[in-house]
């Protein structure tokens, strides 16, 4: 193994019962766009900016929602999609005469509804067009004279056939609808696998990872292995963000809730599973269901390391607006949000007494109940310590020392490596912290430096107690 310095994390120093954001991440996802190397996305640009980048893709989406919520520097790694994208049956409310058919391969999950605005056949029916399930609509088009209408952004085609004579006037008649629902293209567990193992010599510094596309446990246990080998083996210590799978056609939210609890056994404090669902409109106008990862990292990207992206108070802002957030899906699913968070998964909430806005619950990372390491807080703050110590670390490789003056040659290295700590206690991203040469040390015959860090971290007000009462 090549010399390096290599930084070992010690769990179950609290024992809780006793007790600057960097923010430039990655993200993996599905697109049909072809790269040998990342993709770089700046917090100024436009949502067409970035489809231009990373075309229609649930990639670009959820890039376009990290902007929005504070993202200046993402690294995007597109991925060809293994699963293709389908469109369902098309179904029917009419009186008219005509049907309609859709083809194409769709490039992201729609709800697409086709009303008819005008009665008439083609080149003189009109309609209006949604892809997100009626919240928001096109304007009025004419069916074209050859029926084919193109969607725009999604990769699909409306063919409009007219109904048989003598009925041609009244094929599409106002109030006529057509609807169908697609599923978005979608990577294998062995696509994404693949394309973490590239971030093993990309040597660009970057904080945390974020895998995009609904996942099982399975995958998640996957992405925990790769996490460790980067950590381990190239020396990067990072935040993983996956999404958790969706709600299946149908499915209540108590059914929804319980599956997620029984795929909750997955022990990693530096995973993160977003279970959290809402009906989300986007900075490009578009109202999708969507997994909130993509928010979620926007947050992560603005918040110094230490703050918690549940965060109530005003200076924070890290409310998300009503406006943004129509609704947390699935319908029902607030009931059961203190047990999906009790399972580790991250939620979104609303608090009586906060209203029109949406908070996350607990930013929670799929810790085992005696880890140190509870919140995604914790995670960034530990990462960042290793990441900038190491940084201090690799300046003394290959140094030569006085052994006949050990004790004060190692002081002079330790003092060193303690400055990132300093500078983290001058930021208020932890309270304070040490970092000694252990007690024994053999430099003469191993040639390793071993030093110990400490520290403790900034306190968080999980809960309040108020005791209420009349005085005389």
């Amino acid at each position: 193994m090549l010399n390096d310095v290599n930084v070992n994390v010690t769990d179950g120093l609290l024992k809780l019962s006793e007790l600057k954001g960097d923010g430039v991440h990655v993200k993996i996802g599905a697109s049909p766009v072809t790269s040998g190397t990342p993709i770089l996305i700046t917090g100024d640009m436009t949502p067409a900016n970035i489809r231009a980048l990373l075309g229609y893709c649930p990639l670009a989406d959820k890039v376009i929602d990290s902007v929005e919520n504070g993202a200046n520097v993402i690294y995007c790694i597109p991925v060809a999609a293994t699963t293709a994208g389908t469109a369902g049956t098309v179904t029917s409310v009419k009186t008219g005469t005509g049907t309609l058919t859709v083809s194409g391969s769709p490039n992201n999950a729609f709800s697409v509804i086709i009303k008819v605005t005008g009665t008439g056949q083609r080149n003189t029916a009109t309609f209006k067009y949604s892809i997100d399930g009626g919240y928001s609509y096109s304007g009025d088009k004419t069916v074209p004279v050859n029926g084919a209408y193109a969607i725009p952004y999604t990769g699909l085609t409306a063919t409009f056939a007219e109904g048989s004579a003598p009925n041609e006037a009244t094929s599409f008649v106002a109030a006529d609808t057509f609807s169908f629902t697609t599923t978005a293209p979608a990577m294998t567990n062995g696509d994404a696998t693949a394309a973490i193992a590239k971030l093993k010599y990309f040597n660009t510094e970057f904080e945390f990872v974020h895998i995009v596309g609904e996942s099982e446990k399975a995958f998640w246990v996957a992405v925990s292995a790769a996490r460790d080998e980067l950590a381990t083996d190239f020396h990067k210590p990072l935040l993983f963000v996956v999404e958790a799978f969706a709600p299946t056609t149908n499915e209540t939210a108590s059914a929804y809730a319980a599956r997620l609890i029984a795929a909750k056994d997955v022990f990693d404090y530096d995973l993160q599973v977003v279970a959290a669902r809402a009906l989300y409109t986007g900075l490009d106008g578009i109202t999708r269901n969507t997994n909130l990862a993509g928010v979620v990292c926007g947050m992560y990207a603005r918040t110094p390391v230490q703050q918690s992206i549940g965060k109530t108070r005003d200076s924070a802002n890290m409310d998300i607006s009503n406006a943004k957030i129509l609704d947390l899906l699935p319908d029902g699913i607030e009931e059961f949000v203190e047990d999906i968070d009790g399972a580790n998964f991250l939620t979104f909430r609303q608090y009586f007494g906060l209203p029109n806005v949406y908070y996350v619950t607990n930013a929670r990372v799929m810790a085992p109940a005696d880890t140190d390491y509870l919140y995604a807080e914790d995670t960034r703050v530990k990462n960042k310590i290793a990441r900038e110590v190491r940084k201090e670390g690799l300046q003394l490789l290959q140094d030569d020392i006085n052994l006949d003056d050990l004790a004060n040659e190692l002081a002079k290295r330790v003092i060193f490596m303690r400055e990132p700590l300093d500078q983290m206690i001058k930021a208020k991203e932890i309270s304070s912290a040490s970092i000694t040469a252990a007690n024994t040390q053999d430099i003469a015959t191993t040639g390793k430096l071993s030093v110990i860090v400490r520290y403790k971290s900034r306190g968080y007000i999980r809960d309040i107690e108020v005791d209420l009462g009349r005085s005389k």
